[in-house]
């Protein structure tokens, strides 16, 4: 709850900062599709000692706990028998923050789950229609979003209705009906509708405002599902929308884009390769990464030739070396991930991995470190020079930080620092999810391959693990790594067999992943 708390509370700053909402609406809107429980809580009195942070906390949860009781009262009956007021052109046009309010009630009780009966729905809907001979925006918006929430639950030959009105928006002069209007019809239009609006929609895509050439990109791939064909006609304005300033924009031209030409592997590769460099060239960090993986997609196929592969792969590198985290992140992944790539190719996406282990922020931490202990699974020794940068990420606050970095050592490190890695890691082994356990133990199995006279420490870590609590992943994690390790390292039998023996013997899960093993210490117990 106090996870929604601080949520919701931004959610309604930045709803009341975009778009002129009453602060009440924001409310509804903010708990309707957070969906949060009709009943409230109390707050305790603060203490006098309570940290800054602790009352804002506080504050945000005092202030979604009134939104909830502000709506606790609402039932669907007040809200429809509210709704027939929508036919009184004067009360629509007189009282616009009451339409208001009785819109968002409506779109509260649909998020909450409550059904409308056929007639019911109709009731609404043709009433709900009414409210396009009012101006005001604010009632507008809500408007539109209603009947984009109930297009598909209504019947066709209603929602047609409402047809006209949106094509009417859609040449209007105010750039917020247009882009509101565009999104909602492209719900609702069949093929054989979409065909009449075709030209109306084209010149949106163009539109000097961003958010209208975004709302008419973004149409544009939710059509691409039934009518493909219509929207491959707007791939000249597509084109030029590619050429926009505004990085959303670029964005959605990119996409759409490559969505028209996917069948085309040749049309494709011609897109591709034309955005890598000159005045074509994309600036937009999002579509930027869009590329990269289009780009990434082209390098593993099979036939791709030689020269076409070098200029992705410079195209890679020089994203590596782009002012956007977001970027030179997504294009050191590409060639980590790319087929075959070796220990100079991966230098470039190593290097700029090594800067971000020391960044302030832990996602760009986290994601360096991840990154490089997938490196180290198949080139070791290409990340040894990070290891002095890892290390001090071992006394990091966040604990799947720590535990990625032990165990990138531990799969790069040298012989003589497993014990002082183990003693390390095991001092919060009890701290870590089960996911980062399994990857430890995974890291765990390599080192013994790597170093088979320091099996017997490993093991034995191993063992003392196996007498912790733990989940069933965990567990059979372990016991399949021991079970590996017996197979193909000679002298860890007798220690084996002991570490599963006392596992089988005890009351965890040994009854659920004992099975295999007592297979095994019949057989090798015998041999």
């Amino acid at each position: 709850m106090m996870f929604r708390g601080v949520a919701s509370s931004a959610c309604l700053r930045s709803l009341t900062r975009l778009g002129r909402i009453h602060r009440t609406d924001c409310k509804i809107l903010v708990l309707a599709f957070l969906r949060l429980p009709h009943t409230g809580r109390t707050i305790k009195k603060k203490h006098p000692q309570t940290t800054a942070m602790s009352r804002d906390k506080l504050k945000d949860d005092e202030e979604v706990d009134d939104f909830v009781q502000l709506f606790s009262d609402i039932t669907k009956s007040t809200v429809l028998q509210g709704c027939k007021k929508f036919n009184d052109l004067k009360f629509v046009k007189g009282k616009p923050n009451e339409v208001c309010s009785l819109l968002t009630q409506l779109l509260y009780l649909l998020a909450q789950g409550e059904t409308f009966n056929p007639s019911e729905m109709t009731d609404i809907f043709f009433g709900t229609t009414q409210l396009f001979q009012s101006q005001h925006p604010q009632m507008r918006r809500l408007m539109y979003l209603f009947i984009k929430e109930v297009a598909e639950t209504t019947a066709a030959d209603e929602v047609i209705i409402v047809t006209s009105s949106l094509q009417k928006d859609m040449v209007s002069s105010n750039d917020l009906l247009k882009a509101n209007a565009l999104r909602v019809l492209c719900k609702i239009l069949d093929t054989a509708m979409l065909a009449q609006v075709d030209r109306s929609i084209k010149p949106l895509i163009v539109d000097r405002n961003p958010m209208v050439s975004s709302a008419a990109l973004v149409s544009g791939h939710l059509l691409m599902a039934d009518s493909p064909e219509i929207v491959k006609r707007w791939v000249g304005e597509v084109q030029e929308a590619m050429l926009s300033e505004n990085a959303m924009v670029q964005y959605h031209a990119l996409a759409l884009l490559y969505r028209c030409r996917v069948h085309d592997r040749l049309a494709i590769t011609k897109l591709v390769s034309g955005l890598w460099r000159g005045s074509k060239r994309v600036r937009s960090p999002m579509a930027l990464c869009q590329l990269i993986r289009y780009t990434s997609t082209i390098l593993k196929q099979s036939n791709t030739s030689e020269e076409l592969s070098r200029a992705a792969y410079g195209f890679l590198e020089s994203c590596v070396r782009h002012r956007d985290d977001m970027v030179i992140f997504e294009a050191a992944r590409a060639i980590i991930n790319l087929p075959d790539v070796g220990p100079q190719e991966l230098e470039p996406a190593i290097s700029q991995l090594q800067l971000f282990l020391s960044s302030g922020k832990p996602v760009l931490r986290f994601a360096a470190v991840r990154s490089l202990s997938k490196i180290a699974m198949k080139h070791p020794d290409a990340v040894t020079r990070c290891n002095d940068d890892m290390e001090a990420m071992i006394s990091d606050s966040n604990r799947s930080i720590a535990t990625l970095a032990i165990t990138t050592l531990l799969k790069t490190g040298r012989e003589d620092s497993v014990e002082r890695l183990l003693k390390q890691i095991e001092s919060f082994m009890t701290e870590i999810g089960t996911s980062m356990k399994v990857v430890v133990i995974k890291a765990i199995r390599q080192l013994c391959m790597r170093y088979p006279r320091k099996s017997g420490i490993l093991l034995q870590f191993m063992h003392n693990c196996l007498r912790d609590e733990g989940e069933f992943a965990y567990k059979q994690a372990l016991v399949n790594t021991i079970l590996d390790l017996m197979d193909k390292l000679d002298g860890m039998k007798t220690a084996g067999l002991n570490a599963l023996g006392e596992f089988i013997e005890g009351e965890s899960l040994g009854h659920v992943v004992g099975g295999p093993v007592v297979g095994v210490v019949g057989a090798v117990g015998f041999v």
